[in-house]
C-alpha cells in the first residue's frame, strides 16, 4: 500500500511556487523545553493540498463526503521529499484506506466495546424517535385549538349578552318599579349566573381531555431527557477509552496517550483529524515534515454538526477552504506532536517600511500574510507580530487589509496616535486607492469609470464571506475607474469611500456591480489557477495627527 506520494503525483515538481510568507503555523511550545514549535503552510503545500482536491473532486467515490482533508510535505532521510495524506474521521465507513496514512494506533484495543457501545448508542437514537412521535402530541394540539376556539366563541357570545343585559337593566330602572323592576333584575342576574356556568363547564371538560395527554407527554419529554443523559454518558465513556488507548508519538520518539497528554478531558474526536495522524505517522516513520495544509471538502454530515453542536461551534465549513488547527481538539496537541522536530523556515521577518517616524510606520504588505494576528491565536504570523518581534515598539494597527491583498498599511506607534487616525477613518478623511486586476473585459454598459453603490452584509453562520443585502446591508460605495486593458483582463482604479469588509472584491464580483470578480478571488469566484488575489492597496492621502501636514504615501502596484 504506497503511503509516500511522489510530488509529481500532485503538481508539476519543476512548477514555480510563489515565494511568500508562511500563510499559517501550525504550532505550540514544546512540554519539556518550553520553546515555541511552528510548522508552517506555505504555498507549496497549498497547491499540493488544491492538487488534492482536484482529485477529490473526480472520485466520485469521496464526492459527496463532507470532511477535512489533510497533506504533509516532508523529508525522507537521503533528502527527498514526498508527501502523505489523511482524512478526518471515517472515509465511507473505514478508518483504513490505501493510500492514506493509518489512523492513530489504539483504537482495535476497544473495538469490541466501541461496537457494543454503538449499538446501545443505536437503540437508544430509535427510542428516542419512536417517543419524539407518539400520538398524543398531535392530539393534544388539535384538541387544544378545538377548545381555544370554543372557549373564544362562547367569549364573544358571553360578552355581547353582557352588553344587551347593561341595556336593559338601564331601561328597567327608567320604566319600571318595585317588585317588577326587582323581578326584571333578577332574571339578568340568572342569565348572567348560567353562561357563568356554561364557561366553567367547558374548561372542566378542557381539563379533563387535555389534562391526560399533557400528562403522557411530559412523561415523554421526561424519559427522552433520561435517554439523551444516557446517550451522553455512553458517549463519554467511550471517548474516555478511547483517549486512554490511543498513543501520539512525536519526534523525540516519546509516546503517550491523548488521556495522559490533555488529563482534564478532550471533546468528542480528539485524536482523528488529519494534523495528528499526518504528524504522527511521520515520527513513527522517520520523515521530517515540511509543511502541512488542511481544508475542507463536501457537505457537513449529520456527524459533524453533532459534534459542532457538542462543542457550541455550529458553522457550516467552506468547501475548498483551508482551515488551521481546531482550537478544541488538535491545538492542545500541537507542542507534543511537533517536539524534537527542527524546521527550518525561511527568514520572513524582513518587511518594506514605506514611511516611519516616532509616532506611526507604514509598510507595503505582502500578499498572504495577515495583518493583525487571529483573536485566539497567540504570535501567528502577521505584519503585527512580526513588527513587535522585530522593534520593542507599542504597535497598533489601525486598519486592516485582506490576508490575500497587498499594499500600505498603516500602524500606531502609541494610543493617543492609533486613536487620532482611526477618528480620521471613522469621518471619512483618510483617502485610499487600491489596484486590480478583474479577470473580464467591462462592456460599454459598465462603462469607463462609475460609482458602485451595494448595501454588504456579513452572513454570522457562513463568516467570513459578504453579500449584497439591501435589508440588513450596511452603505458601501465604491468608485471605480479603468485604467487599462490586455486580453480579456481589465484593470481597474478603486477609490472605496466606505470601509466594509471584501468591499471592492464584492462590488467586483456581484452582478449589480461590475458582475467580473478581481483576478485570483477564491472567494467570490473561480481563478483557482491565480498565483494570488491581485487586489493592491496602492496609496492613501491622510492628514498627520501630530504635524498636521497632508501624508501621501504611494507604492509601485507588483502585478
Amino acid at each position: 500500500m504506497v503511503i509516500l506520494h511522489h510530488l509529481s503525483d500532485f503538481i508539476n515538481p519543476d512548477m514555480e511556487v510563489e515565494l511568500a510568507p508562511p500563510n499559517y503555523y501550525y504550532e505550540g511550545k514544546c512540554p519539556q523545553t518550553g520553546e515555541l514549535l511552528k510548522l508552517p503552510r506555505t504555498a507549496l503545500s497549498e497547491a499540493i493540498a488544491k492538487s488534492l482536491m482536484q482529485q477529490i473532486r473526480e472520485n466520485q467515490l469521496y464526492n459527496n463526503e463532507g470532511k477535512m482533508y489533510g497533506i504533509l510535505l516532508v523529508e525522507l532521510p537521503n533528502g527527498e521529499q514526498r508527501v502523505i495524506k489523511a482524512f478526518s474521521g471515517l472515509l465511507n465507513g473505514l478508518s483504513v484506506v490505501a493510500g492514506w496514512v493509518s489512523p492513530i494506533p489504539g483504537r482495535a484495543e476497544i473495538a469490541l466495546a466501541e461496537k457494543q457501545t454503538l449499538i446501545e448508542l443505536e437503540k437508544i437514537k430509535q427510542e428516542i424517535i419512536q417517543l419524539q412521535q407518539i400520538p398524543e402530541k398531535e392530539q393534544y394540539q388539535t384538541l387544544a385549538a378545538k377548545f381555544q376556539q370554543q372557549l373564544d366563541n362562547m367569549s364573544l357570545e358571553h360578552n355581547y349578552s353582557k352588553k344587551q343585559r347593561q341595556e336593559k337593566r338601564q331601561q328597567y330602572q327608567q320604566n319600571l318599579t318595585g317588585e317588577k323592576l326587582e323581578l326584571a333584575l333578577a332574571e339578568l342576574e340568572a342569565e348572567s349566573r348560567q353562561q357563568g356556568i356554561e364557561r366553567k363547564y367547558l374548561k372542566r371538560r378542557q381539563n379533563e381531555v387535555l389534562q391526560p395527554l399533557h400528562d403522557k407527554i411530559t412523561a415523554t419529554n421526561n424519559r427522552i431527557r433520561e435517554l439523551k443523559q444516557q446517550r451522553k454518558e455512553l458517549s463519554r465513556e467511550l471517548q474516555n477509552q478511547m483517549h486512554a488507548a490511543y498513543k501520539l508519538t512525536n519526534f523525540y520518539g516519546k509516546s503517550l496517550s491523548i488521556q495522559q497528554l490533555i488529563p482534564t478531558g478532550t471533546p468528542t474526536g480528539t485524536g482523528e483529524c488529519c494534523a495528528p495522524k499526518l504528524l504522527h505517522y511521520a515520527a513513527t516513520h522517520h520523515l521530517k515534515p515540511l509543511a502541512m495544509a488542511e481544508f475542507w471538502w463536501g457537505e457537513s454530515s449529520e456527524y459533524d454538526k453533532i459534534q459542532d453542536t457538542i462543542q457550541d461551534t455550529i458553522q457550516d465549513k467552506i468547501p475548498g477552504k483551508f482551515y488551521g488547527a481546531c482550537v478544541e481538539r488538535c491545538q492542545p496537541l500541537m507542542g507534543f506532536l511537533l517536539s524534537g522536530l527542527k524546521i527550518a523556515t525561511s527568514d520572513f521577518s524582513n518587511l518594506e517600511i514605506i514611511y516611519q517616524d516616532e509616532w506611526l510606520i507604514a509598510v507595503n504588505k505582502p500578499p498572504g500574510l495577515l495583518s493583525v494576528p487571529g483573536r485566539y491565536v497567540e504570535n501567528q504570523d502577521s505584519v503585527l507580530s512580526r513588527l513587535r518581534n522585530l522593534y520593542d515598539w507599542e504597535l497598533m494597527s489601525v486598519h486592516r487589509l485582506d490576508q490575500e491583498t497587498s499594499g500600505i498599511l498603516i500602524l500606531a506607534r502609541d494610543q493617543n496616535t492609533y486613536a487620532q487616525i482611526n477618528q480620521q477613518f471613522a469621518n471619512r478623511q483618510i483617502h485610499k486607492i487600491y489596484e486590480a486586476i478583474i479577470a473580464g473585459s467591462l462592456t460599454t454598459e459598465q462603462g469607463e469609470k462609475g460609482i458602485i453603490n451595494l448595501p454588504l452584509w456579513g452572513d454570522p453562520e457562513n463568516r467570513p464571506y459578504q453579500k449584497v443585502d439591501w435589508e440588513k446591508g450596511k452603505p458601501s460605495v465604491t468608485e471605480f475607474r479603468v485604467i487599462g486593458k490586455k486580453g480579456n483582463y481589465t484593470r481597474v482604479e478603486f477609490k472605496p469611500l466606505t470601509g466594509r469588509t471584501h468591499q471592492l472584491r464584492v462590488h467586483a464580483a456581484d452582478v449589480a456591480g461590475l458582475g467580473i470578480n478581481i483576478l485570483g478571488d477564491r472567494l467570490y469566484g473561480c481563478n483557482a489557477n491565480a498565483t494570488r488575489l491581485h487586489l493592491h492597496a496602492r496609496e492613501i492621502t491622510f492628514k498627520h495627527p501630530h504635524t498636521g501636514t497632508n501624508l501621501h504615501l504611494q507604492t509601485v502596484t507588483p502585478f
